[in-house]
């Protein structure tokens, strides 16, 4: 008899599952999900350079390559002329915009792949409930010992 696994081996391997699933999709373009995060936020406009490095930290974790390797390393966004630096601010160039047109349809297809046979409301509900646990242990984590 199988035992249940609990929710953090759930969150995990399908964490793992969504970054092979992003780097099958993206791989022919040489970018990953950490790109398309990057395209992502900036195609909402530009922001200065620690504005969006708050708006990717949740999605980032310290075993990734950071931003400025993923903005100006080999492969990088800036030497693809994708995006344009300032002093003030990151955002994308016309050319960064296209590839985000590109990028998009293919992130919209790896979605409607991990969402299959999932209706709005139940995606809707575990978004919900996973709110709830996380706020739950964020107050727990506030609480003096």
């Amino acid at each position: 008899m199988d035992t249940p696994k609990p929710i953090g081996y759930w969150l995990k391997h399908l964490d793992n599952l969504m970054e092979r699933q992003f780097q099958a999709a993206l791989e022919d373009l040489a970018l990953d999900r950490r790109h398309w995060q990057v395209l992502n936020v900036l195609y909402g406009g530009a922001r200065p350079f620690e504005e969006l490095e708050a708006a990717l930290a949740p999605f980032w974790d310290d075993d990734g390559p950071d931003l400025e390797a993923v903005l100006h390393g080999e492969g990088g966004l800036s030497p693809r002329g994708w995006i344009r630096r300032s002093d003030l601010l990151v955002g994308l160039s016309y050319e960064g915009y296209d590839a985000y047109q590109k990028v998009a349809s293919r992130v919209e297809e790896t979605r409607e792949t991990i969402l299959t046979g999932i209706s709005a409301e139940q995606y809707a509900e575990t978004l919900r409930v996973l709110s709830v646990m996380s706020s739950n242990i964020e107050r727990a984590l506030r609480r003096p010992r």
